[in-house]
């Protein structure tokens, strides 16, 4: 189970990864930026985005809105219901995710930040 798990973070990890890099890249050289400087500000800004958007995804409340078959998203009943304990802890474990990832991908960009040498 563990195992598994951690195959499908790094995965996680690979694409967040691969994505930043070449976003970072593509929209550094349309700038004329250094290219280590864009690729190291785009896995700042990738990661720091992971991070507030894990805050939000935890700091998500127990009420939920009980949604008709059919009905719109804001024009439907307006009756609320308890989250489930299930719905609880995916949003905790949504949330831990995607702090992880983005603690990790800001320490990819603190790597890649020539400007200060770690050693």
């Amino acid at each position: 189970m563990w195992v598994a798990a951690l195959r499908r973070l790094t995965g996680l990890f690979v694409l967040a990864s691969a994505l930043t890099l070449l976003g970072a890249f593509v929209f550094g050289v349309a700038l004329g930026a250094d290219a280590y400087r864009a690729i190291s500000v785009g896995f700042y800004l990738t990661g720091s985005f992971l991070l507030v958007a894990g805050f939000f995804v935890g700091n998500r409340g127990p009420v939920r809105f009980k949604r008709e078959s059919g009905a719109p998203l804001f024009w439907g009943s307006r009756f609320v219901r308890w989250a489930s304990p299930s719905e609880r802890e995916e949003n905790i474990n949504l949330s831990a995710i995607f702090v992880l990832l983005g603690f990790v991908l800001i320490l990819v960009g603190v790597v890649a930040d020539n400007r200060y040498n770690l050693v």
